[in-house]
């Protein structure tokens, strides 16, 4: 099983999970470029690139299809290789995962991604991201990030008639406490899947570091055994 991140996330990020699920999955990780310390591209980020990068990884480590776990973009991500390449994943489970991207909410969340703001309205947080991708830019990284949203509000790299088209077995999951992504939103994508289901966790917010592990663990051994 592969594990995605999220976009300003890292695989570390998933340091806590893995030992949950360590005794069932064959378990890896990644960083994208410009994450966790993992230098720029010369090109701006895309979830197209993103998703060469797995299958470039998947190439290097000899393998020919993964089950994906994705967070966040991290499901986005895996949501476009299992429309454009789908011999290469498995089954796949996105939690958190931002599907309905539009100008105006794609606006919204690129102006949260101003440096020059974050570090004076959430000083720690910043510090905090800056320690995950060391030793890399983190203002550039905000800055590439948040023109990839930009570009997802005007073009989405997935679209529900690319969900309709997914034949890969899916698994939505979102919190019922997600402030990034609405449960009505979950339900939209889960019920354009053919092969889709839906996994609501109770009393979870969107960050990685507040989902409840033990369940979510649960949750991913009863969907890929």
């Amino acid at each position: 099983m592969l594990l995605l991140h999220g976009a300003l996330g890292a695989a570390s990020q998933f340091d806590p999970l893995l030992p949950l699920l360590a005794d069932t999955f064959q378990l890896h990780t990644l960083n994208f470029q410009g994450h966790g310390g993992q230098p720029f591209p010369e090109r701006p980020f895309s979830i197209h690139h993103c998703a060469l990068e797995v299958l470039q990884w998947m190439q290097e480590q000899a393998i020919e299809q993964a089950d994906i776990f994705g967070y966040s973009m991290g499901g986005y991500v895996g949501l476009y290789l299992a429309r454009h390449y789908p011999a290469h994943v498995g089954r796949l489970f996105t939690l958190g995962t931002k599907f309905d991207w539009n100008p105006d909410g794609a606006a919204r969340d690129a102006a949260m991604l101003d440096p020059e703001k974050m570090q004076q309205k959430v000083p720690q947080f910043y510090q905090a991201m800056q320690q995950r991708h060391s030793p890399h830019n983190l203002d550039e990284l905000l800055r590439r990030t948040s023109a990839m949203m930009t570009a997802l509000g005007a073009k989405p790299a997935v679209t529900l008639p690319d969900l309709a088209t997914i034949q890969t077995p899916v698994r939505v999951g979102v919190g019922d406490r997600d402030q990034m992504v609405g449960i009505e939103e979950a339900v939209a994508m889960y019920r354009q899947l053919p092969n889709g289901q839906l996994t609501i966790l109770p009393a979870t917010q969107h960050p990685i570091e507040k989902v409840p592990l033990p369940r979510l663990a649960a949750e991913i051994r009863e969907f890929f055994c």
